[in-house]
């Protein structure tokens, strides 16, 4: 098993306690997404606890904030903060580790969560830095689900208008949301052709949990020059855990014990297989 593989599954047994812990968090878009937020993090973006503050670093804002649970083990264990605190205080009475990425997390560059605001912030961020003549890239990540907010759109047209080859928008394209399939409450057809439209550079990765085939994919992206890019990441929600994987229900489900322990064996027996 290559490492980010690895790494990504070992973060999924975090996730796993943490939301057993907490009784909270949105344990099956976490699943889907983690291996997203690995490969950026362990071998795509230039940042770091060691250089946070450093204007040049490269900024992450994740759009579908209800998913800051997989965001924080992936800090933690990145070094940002002590991991076992926010899996230990996740959504508890005065813990800063809540239901959505605040920047009192250290890490954290924006508050998010309310969707459809992500992708406009994140043009903001690389605007500034073709104005200020810097060379960080802006990283976004969105749920399908979000892609009914009309505001993406507008940030859509505004990032092809001034060319921001220095921001990469990623859909985690898992098909599900909170009330049934997005093509159920609020289909968006081709997302892919509609990037396009818009004028913007399109990287589809079909396995969007194969973190080789993530990293080759944001390799790609930043050569592409004179459009942003969109990298449309085909998941599974639930990704990892047999009876979590598919199933509308895990966007916000209770996880007891008994299905904890059986959600570390189906990990636990991956790591093994690999």
């Amino acid at each position: 098993m290559d490492f980010l593989t690895k790494k990504s599954y070992e973060l999924r047994k975090d996730i796993l306690e943490m939301m057993y812990k907490s009784k909270a968090g949105h344990v099956g878009g976490d699943l889907s997404v983690i291996d997203i937020l690995t490969t950026l993090y362990y071998d795509t973006m230039n940042v770091g606890p060691d250089n946070f503050t450093d204007p040049n670093r490269d900024r992450f804002l994740l759009s579908k904030g209800h998913c800051a649970d997989a965001l924080f083990v992936v800090l933690g264990d990145k070094g940002f903060f002590d991991k076992q605190e926010a899996i230990d205080t996740f959504s508890q009475y005065n813990s800063k580790f809540i239901g959505h990425p605040n920047t009192e997390v250290n890490g954290i560059e924006i508050n998010s969560g309310s969707l459809g605001h992500g992708l406009s912030i994140g043009v903001g961020m690389a605007l500034a830095a073709k104005m200020d003549d810097r060379d960080y890239r802006t990283y976004v990540v969105m749920g399908d689900g979000e892609m009914a907010e009309g505001s993406i759109y507008e940030a859509m047209m505004a990032a092809s208008q001034y060319k921001l080859d220095n921001l990469c928008a990623t859909i985690d394209l898992n098909g599900l949301q909170i009330s049934g399939t997005t093509d159920e409450v609020m289909s968006t057809s081709s997302l892919a052709d509609k990037f396009k439209s818009f004028g913007w550079n399109v990287i589809e990765v079909m396995d969007g949990n194969n973190c080789s085939q993530l990293a080759e994919a944001y390799n790609d992206a930043k050569s592409y020059k004179g459009k942003p890019t969109c990298v449309i990441a085909h998941t599974v929600k639930g990704k990892g855990v047999s009876f979590m994987e598919n199933e509308k229900a895990w966007h916000h489900g209770l996880v007891t014990k008994e299905l904890y322990e059986k959600g570390l064996k189906d990990i636990e027996e991956v790591l093994r297989n690999e």
